[in-house]
């Protein structure tokens, strides 16, 4: 065989090996699936809003009124006994009573004033022991033959003072038992009689009763029974 015949033979042979002469091309990667969107999650259970107390309810004051400002003189020693009465620093009273004491609140804010509460609920254990200390039923209720409205839920002895918490001219100062404390303010100045009436006529309008001896007590005009404990 010539070396012509012996190539063109070479070639043929490699043709058919490799297909035919058809181009032998790398298979092509396969496409990949598209990843599938993350499922959408379920919208969150809503959770309800608590709902408001019943009016009965003892409730502590701040929670509900959170701008108010309390002072109780029986969680320390600055009251006429000298001795701390309770084992708390929070006051409470009866829901129903808070809602009207926060209509008052919201009245005095429009003005650039504050409620200061000085007492709120007394529990009967803290009447026994005032009673103890001062057995005068002109300043103290004696328990053995009444509880005090305290101890009810709905009486709150209130100052005022400015927004900011300062203090401002009233008749006197708390568990004063001097003429100062009653509500005829021909003894006190111009400016406490002004200040003690305002109280009143804001405290009055919105669902209390006050005290004639005392120009800083009121009471809700709804009557609870005694909390004995």
């Amino acid at each position: 065989m010539s070396r012509r015949a012996f190539t063109a033979a070479a070639l043929a042979l490699l043709f058919a090996l490799s297909g035919c002469g058809a181009a032998v091309l790398p298979a092509a990667s396969p496409t990949p699936a598209p990843t599938p969107a993350p499922a959408a999650s379920p919208d969150p259970t809503p959770v309800p809003s608590p709902s408001p107390p019943e009016d009965g309810e003892l409730v502590t004051v701040t929670d509900w009124i959170p701008d108010i400002y309390v002072d109780l003189k029986y969680a320390g020693t600055d009251n006429f006994t000298g001795k701390a009465i309770y084992d708390f620093t929070a006051a409470s009273l009866r829901y129903g009573t808070v809602r009207k004491l926060a209509a008052a609140q919201s009245e005095l804010k429009a003005q650039g004033l504050s409620l200061k509460i000085w007492d709120a609920y007394r529990p009967v254990s803290a009447q026994f022991r005032l009673w103890d200390i001062c057995p005068d039923p002109t300043y103290v209720a004696d328990p053995t033959k009444g509880f005090s409205k305290h101890s009810r839920g709905n009486t709150v002895d209130v100052t005022l003072v400015n927004a900011d918490g300062s203090e401002i001219e009233m008749p006197s100062g708390f568990d004063d038992f001097t003429g100062r404390a009653d509500r005829d303010y021909s003894d006190v100045s111009a400016a406490a009689g002004a200040d003690a009436e305002l109280l009143d006529k804001v405290m009055t309008g919105n669902g209390f009763v006050g005290y004639s001896g005392e120009w800083w007590h009121y009471s809700d005009i709804t009557v609870y029974p005694v909390i004995e404990k």
